[in-house]
């Protein structure tokens, strides 16, 4: 199992939350603002604020994370677990060339390559071919995500987190980032939790679901299972409220 979460607790916001992804599995948490569903993939990152502790077991292939000094997270962070995060421009430098950025996690990580080389590989491969020297403000927003992407991709996670990557974006746009991401993690056999409270993007992205309400996991299935025979009530109402359902 690549990432092992038991019985999180984070200050009373999330409780007694636990779920696995194997290698290569796509995992969809899905549920409204407030469900909690950020809060647990900061604690998954090591990234939890300093006033919200964090209880119970997270392991990526069988490491404990949680407690783990902050040396040791940030070897992992950027090489064996990525993140993508709604706004890119939180993500990225403003003063700083898109190419070097994606080149940051190469260096620190890996010696012995070409960064500058390898990082242009990594924007012709989410669409941004001859971008490197452009600023963050050159870009547009769809634009942004493919280098946060590429960014998160660079060093070929275990694990890749997205949460809500696609929420600031046009429908068109969308389509081409959950397509990339879904490239992305499949041509590095690697797991991917997707955080969104689109029951449409999880139909197409995920084969399984986790649904949170109020800092719990309250049903998860196989994506089908939960999207057509939903159990919770919570579960049946985002459904109904889904374009999704409009749409059947």
């Amino acid at each position: 199992m690549t990432l092992e979460v038991q019985g999180l607790g984070i200050a009373g916001l999330v409780r007694d939350v636990s779920f696995g992804i194997a290698r290569g599995e796509r995992v969809g948490l899905i549920g409204e603002s407030g469900s909690g569903k950020s809060l647990t993939a900061l604690s998954i990152m090591g990234l939890l604020p300093e006033e919200l502790a964090a209880s119970g077991s997270v392991k990526l292939e069988g490491r404990e994370l949680l407690g783990a000094p902050e040396r040791e997270l940030s070897r992992l962070r950027g090489n064996d677990l990525s993140m993508v995060f709604q706004e890119p421009m939180t993500a990225l430098n403003p003063a700083m060339r898109v190419g070097a950025q994606v080149a940051e996690p190469l260096r620190i990580h890996r010696d012995g390559r070409n960064h500058r080389a390898a990082a242009e590989e990594l924007l012709d491969s989410v669409g941004l071919p001859g971008t490197s020297r452009a600023y963050p403000h050159q870009l547009s927003g769809g634009q942004r995500q493919r280098v946060v992407l590429a960014i998160a991709l660079a060093n070929d996670p275990k694990l890749l987190i997205c949460d809500e990557p696609t929420t600031a974006l046009d429908v068109t746009v969308q389509a081409q980032i959950l397509e990339l991401i879904l490239d992305g993690v499949r041509e590095r056999e690697s797991a991917l939790l997707f955080i969104t409270h689109d029951l449409a993007v999880v139909a197409s992205v995920c084969e399984r679901v986790l649904v949170m309400l109020d800092g719990e996991i309250v049903e998860s299935g196989t994506t089908r299972d939960v999207l057509t025979a939903p159990k919770h009530d919570y579960t049946k109402k985002l459904l109904a409220a889904s374009d999704l359902e409009a749409s059947r």
